[in-house]
């Protein structure tokens, strides 16, 4: 298994962010991906390449040009206003009222996000760009013949969406190495399949529509859980992509059983689609105990997941989204990918 990842994730320094002078608390900081990094060395799971440099045309084929331009300069402007301020937070918000695109660049940041709690730091961008910089490099080795590729990706990705921001996430790591999968081929049909404890809500507007890529969700209920708004069952896609958005909303406190039962509806649905790849939304936050997850599944059933899914026989990119029980995130990383190869 080949394995891309960088170190300039850590420009994107969740744990020293400050909020009016007061330390900020967040689940996604640093030590995630290096947790991570740490368990898949010991265990001497696969190689580990650094990316190379793909530029902005992959992430333009996802993501709208005006908000690639917000995301890379906001953070200058912001503290050129402000200067005593260590990060950006939005402080108004586009509701279901409101659409217009303001000009003034407080105003587009309630525009481009759907939530508050995702700073936007010095180092936000060079962290973000280069995550889907190891995801396009993933869906390369996979593109070159590899069966699967893992993409430590951090910040993670599924609740951004064209042009909007949140849930920790900032550029859409797994739609961008879809159509990266989509590139050469403009036939190629893509299967993604989400197992975060959070419905992937950016990655289902991204393909909502389209008939060439399969969303398959299974997460917490949104009647409960975050994102909230997105995620229901009755969510089928639209125009030509209708029927091609399939969700599976779970209550708290889902077994490994339940779950399993749910993924094999999910498996049979991405089998009849008959893609030539899978790209999955990895989230370890299903794991029992995990503070920002609800679930209650084992190891053994993280490890179940990965060789169900890894039955399928697809070649596969598998890209890291949360995952948040720091003492138990090196276990779970080593059970699963380790059950997938």
């Amino acid at each position: 298994m080949k394995i891309l990842y960088t170190d300039l994730h850590k420009r994107h320094a969740t744990d020293q962010v400050l909020f009016e002078g007061h330390p900020y608390s967040v689940e996604e900081i640093p030590a995630r991906a290096e947790v991570l990094l740490d368990a898949i060395r010991e265990a001497h799971i696969g190689t580990i390449l650094t990316p190379t440099d793909h530029g902005l045309d992959p992430i333009l084929r996802v993501h709208t040009i005006d908000y690639v331009t917000f995301l890379s300069t906001v953070y200058e402007a912001y503290t050129t206003l402000y200067p005593q301020e260590t990060a950006v937070f939005p402080g108004t918000f586009a509701t279901r009222y409101t659409g217009r695109r303001p000009k003034a660049m407080l105003g587009l940041l309630g525009y481009y996000a759907f939530g508050w709690g995702s700073p936007i730091l010095e180092g936000t961008w060079e962290a973000a760009y280069w995550s889907a910089q190891c995801s396009l490099n993933a869906a390369d080795e996979v593109l070159k013949g590899e069966q699967t590729a893992y993409a430590l990706t951090r910040p993670p990705g599924h609740h951004a969406s064209i042009d909007l921001y949140g849930g920790f996430c900032y550029l859409n790591n797994a739609a961008i190495a879809t159509r990266h999968l989509q590139h050469v081929h403009k036939d190629t049909k893509v299967a993604i399949l989400d197992i975060d404890f959070h419905h992937g809500n950016g990655t289902q507007m991204i393909f909502y529509a389209d008939p060439s890529v399969l969303y398959c969700s299974l997460h917490a209920d949104p009647n409960y859980d975050y994102p909230y708004y997105w995620g229901f069952s009755d969510e089928r896609g639209m125009e030509a992509g209708e029927g091609l958005n399939c969700n599976w909303p779970l209550p708290r406190d889902t077994s490994d059983a339940e779950y399993l039962c749910a993924l094999d509806e999910a498996l049979i649905r991405i089998h009849a689609f008959d893609p030539h790849y899978l790209v999955v939304s990895l989230g370890m936050d299903i794991l029992e105990g995990d503070p920002v997850g609800g679930f209650m599944l084992s190891l053994e059933g993280l490890q179940e997941i990965a060789k169900q899914v890894a039955g399928l026989g697809l070649p596969t990119v598998l890209v890291q989204e949360g995952g948040y029980l720091l003492d138990r995130l090196d276990d779970s990383g080593v059970a699963f990918l380790q059950a997938f190869t």
